[in-house]
């Protein structure tokens, strides 16, 4: 798979997995997503006055991790003789990995927020979940 190729599976891969974490996030989550207090935090306002952007940003995040998870990941992924498996062990650590940089670097230095232990098992989970659709989706798109 081409540098090009990979870079657009994953832009579409991280799109996928972004919607398939927010199915799970949404309904189990008692707030939006921290973009919403990212987007308060430099316009003004109340976060829950930024629904759709929140969510547009969120997905942009997302859709941008996905591209960056193919050009660091997808080759190796594409090499091996099972790239499903390869392409969902990488994407849960990626997953883990921006979940705890998201956490302890983003929520808590930038925003300022702590999450509860509640709180903190759904970003995990939900982050998880990322990582795993998009691995899953990489992995399934080999040559």
């Amino acid at each position: 798979m081409s540098t090009i190729s990979g870079l657009k599976e994953g832009l579409v891969g991280g799109f996928f997995a972004t919607v398939v974490m927010t199915i799970f996030r949404e309904p189990t989550a008692r707030s939006l997503p921290p973009t919403a207090e990212l987007i308060a935090q430099y316009t003004g306002g109340d976060p829950e006055e930024y629904h759709v952007s929140s969510l547009t940003l969120h997905g942009l995040y997302g859709i941008v991790g996905g591209a960056l998870f193919s050009l660091l990941f997808g080759e190796h992924i594409n090499e091996t003789s099972e790239p499903e498996t390869v392409g969902l062990v990488a994407g849960a650590v990626y997953g883990t990995v921006s979940s705890l940089f998201g956490e302890r670097v983003v929520l808590r230095h930038v925003l300022g927020m702590d999450l509860e232990t509640d709180e903190s098992a759904i970003f995990h989970t939900g982050h998880l979940i990322y990582g795993l659709a998009l691995g899953a989706w990489i992995g399934s798109r080999h040559e």
